[in-house]
């Protein structure tokens, strides 16, 4: 790589700006940046229809929009949030920017592969998109049969074309960093030098391949059904509708993991970096990642405790679904046993680090009521499961993208963002979110089903609190929006290593040049390598 002339700013990744310079690119940091911007947009969709639904649920007669289209609305949220923002954002956005370099590769094992799934998402999202505007669909992004595939006069195919598309780009993303991670580590990167982040990303990815083509199937099989009347769900055609819930949940639990693991270790890095310690039991924390990759697969029959499932099953489900647990509350502990007499710096990451650690276990803790038989007879399909699992994807892996994103900021853009915006955000965000939620823990409990536009009187307060935490979370996710445009015109230039992390990425420029590295870095010491805690005189926090 050809060094710059004096006076001249040093080329990086994103020295070309040419629109086929980058729709053409093999540059895993650049295609990072495609999927960053293309997110964007679907997240903007689906927080409009949630929006639209927040403020038809604050009057109880459902005023503002039919039963239809609030169905279509929850149908829109659903599908656009979880396949084309939950499940791909810290993966594609800050696993393609940051795998390579944190393993000193110079890019992916597969980079045309890298672009293909870029392409594939897009094609998908598009399919999405265009079910949206020439109707709708009013399934529930779960697509339930047979009402799906005999009963909806929505736009059902072009939908479930749309996430079966998206579906493959998964599986290239996955394979990619399957093979990067097995391949391409630099010299003394070993498995035990690995940072968690990788770790956490490389479960991920087992999962993406294995439990994805079982999502396929089961789209293609509704399909099949809805088009050419073949009998497989429909029980007035000899199919079961009940193989659908256990086709579907046997890829749609573990995606729940394919969501949350990537924030788990967002949370890792972040944690390390600003308690400046070795996180405590690193191989713990490496392996359960690994674990709940494994039991995931193995609970999806507890979305069907109440779907004529045999008890037998139901306690098997039942006692697995509490396993599955164990590996996560491993993490949470080790995190809080990290933070134990560090050197904590409160920085915007460390704060959406801290606010994930609460909202997850708030969200563990509600799913251990949802295993139970019992109980979860009495909240199934009710605000409970709603606010459940908000507080594992919202409170968990969105906090946990937005830390990443903070974190690794000055890496992907060479600019800083104002510190003390990054921290109102937070807090706002973490206000928002447990004013939006915490009370559809209490309205599931007290009975309200949910899906439903219109419900009693009784109920409106919870729904005005919850609109009302709506908009304050809106806010707070605005911001971020807002101030990272702004550094990348009038931040302050980022330095090699702002945080004084430990890394192999801090150690190439911000922005890092095309090829990540000038010579291939050589690893000698385990990751979280942070030289012991001393206590300054002035008793202030020292960066390394």
């Amino acid at each position: 790589m050809s060094a710059a002339a004096p006076g001249e700013m040093p080329e990086n990744y994103l020295s070309q700006h040419t629109l086929r310079s980058w729709f053409l690119t093999t540059d895993h940091k650049r295609i990072g940046i495609l999927y960053l911007l293309s997110i964007i947009v679907f997240f903007a969709v689906a927080a409009v229809a949630a929006a639209l639904m927040r403020i038809e649920l604050l009057t109880p007669e459902g005023d503002l929009v039919t039963s239809e289209t609030y169905n279509k609305l929850f149908t829109i949220h659903g599908v656009l949030m979880v396949w084309f923002f939950l499940i791909p954002s810290i993966p594609t956005v800050l696993g393609n920017f940051v795998i390579p370099m944190m393993i000193g590769a110079r890019d992916v094992a597969f980079p045309k592969l890298n672009l293909l799934s870029w392409y594939l998402f897009m094609a998908g999202g598009a399919l999405a998109l265009y079910s949206i505007l020439v109707g709708g669909v009013d399934t529930g992004w779960t697509f339930y049969t047979p009402y799906s595939t005999a009963y909806a006069n929505s736009h059902v195919v072009s939908m479930v074309a749309g996430v079966l598309v998206d579906g493959f780009g998964s599986i290239l993303t996955g394979l990619n960093f399957i093979v990067t991670v097995h391949k391409m580590r630099a010299p003394g990167v070993t498995w035990f030098r690995l940072p968690l982040f990788i770790w956490s990303l490389y479960a991920t990815s087992l999962i993406l391949v294995l439990a994805t083509p079982v999502l396929a199937i089961t789209l293609l099989a509704l399909s099949v059904e809805r088009i050419w009347g073949l009998g497989i769900f429909d029980p007035k055609l000899g199919g079961d509708p009940v193989l659908f819930q256990h086709m579907f949940w046997f890829y749609s639990h573990p995606a729940v993991y394919i969501m949350i693991l990537p924030g788990m270790g967002v949370v890792s890095e972040i944690i390390a970096c600003f308690s400046r310690k070795r996180i405590f039991g690193y191989h713990f924390v490496a392996f359960s990642s690994i674990a709940i990759a494994v039991v995931g697969f193995l609970v999806w029959g507890h979305h069907m405790f109440v779907s004529s499932q045999s008890v037998y099953a139901g306690l098997v489900f039942s006692l697995l679904s509490f396993v599955v647990a164990i590996p996560s509350a491993i993490k949470v502990f080790n995190w809080t046993a990290t933070l134990y007499k560090g050197s904590i710096a409160f920085d915007t990451p460390m704060l959406y680090a801290l606010a994930f650690i609460g909202l997850f276990t708030i969200g563990g803790l509600t799913g251990l009521f949802l295993a139970a038989l019992a109980v979860d007879v009495h909240v199934h399909d009710t605000y409970f499961v709603v606010a459940h699992f908000h507080y594992i994807m919202v409170g968990g892996m969105v906090t946990g993208f937005m830390g990443g994103l903070h974190y690794w900021w000055p890496k992907i853009s060479g600019r800083m963002y104002p510190e003390f915006a990054g921290r109102i955000a937070a807090m706002i965000t973490f206000i928002g979110f447990n004013l939006t939620f915490f009370p559809q823990f209490l309205l599931g409990y007290l009975g309200q089903p949910r899906r439903y536009h219109a419900y009693p009187p009784e109920f409106q307060i919870f729904h005005v609190l919850s609109t009302a935490g709506a908009s304050i979370l809106g806010i707070g996710y605005l911001m971020p929006l807002v101030y990272f445009v702004w550094s990348l015109y009038f931040g302050k230039k980022a330095e090699r290593n702002p945080w004084g992390a430990t890394g192999l990425e801090w150690r190439t420029a911000s922005p890092p040049p095309t090829d990540n590295f000038e010579e291939t870095p050589v690893v000698t010491e385990p990751a979280y390598n942070y030289p012991p805690l001393q206590t300054p005189p002035n008793g202030e926090r020292q960066h390394v």
